[in-house]
């Protein structure tokens, strides 16, 4: 749990130690455009190391029923279980086995540049509606990518009603 013994032999926790990286650390929106080429730069605070082993990430279209769409960034740990659900399908169930292959094809894996830029492929930057303009919304161990129009859209509707957003919380002990 503890870092590096400090130079007066105290301890320093470190990121790495307190288990950021390894939950996540995605908090915050932020927004940003897509460069000439397409790509997009990670806000500073999310980015790991360009050599790191959590250099690399998995996005996948936005599949709730009534929701908009987006794009889902997942970090190593939450690769790691979407990976153990997959394998929990059983071969033949041939709807579910079909579900992943459709996500799936969809699915982008990619890791940041040292200027802490991704890119996104064509048929995920399709279904987002992305045009230019980003919004990044951090979620612990994932973060979305919206279009800002669609964003914009949804934060102009207003906030969620508190009670039903309290009674969410409290189902989930938040």
């Amino acid at each position: 749990m503890w870092g590096k013994v400090g130079r007066y032999g105290g301890y320093w926790l470190t990121l790495e130690r307190m288990g950021l990286f390894k939950t996540g650390g995605f908090i915050g929106e932020f927004r940003h455009s897509l460069d000439d080429k397409g790509r997009l730069t990670m806000p500073s605070a999310w980015r790991p190391k360009a050599d790191s082993e959590e250099n690399y990430f998995l996005a996948l279209p936005s599949v709730e029923a009534g929701s908009e769409a987006y794009v889902r960034v997942l970090s190593p740990k939450r690769i790691a279980q979407l990976e153990e659900k997959i394998e929990q399908i059983p071969s033949s169930d041939v709807e579910g086995q079909r579900m992943v292959v459709e996500l799936m094809s969809m699915a982008h894996q990619f890791s940041c540049d040292k200027q802490g830029r991704i890119n996104l492929n064509e048929k995920l930057v399709k279904h987002a509606h992305i045009k230019k303009g980003t919004v990044l919304v951090g979620i612990m161990s994932t973060f979305h990518i919206y279009s800002e129009e669609l964003r914009s859209a949804a934060v102009a509707e207003g906030p969620s009603d508190p009670v039903a957003r309290a009674a969410v919380f409290q189902r989930f002990g938040l």
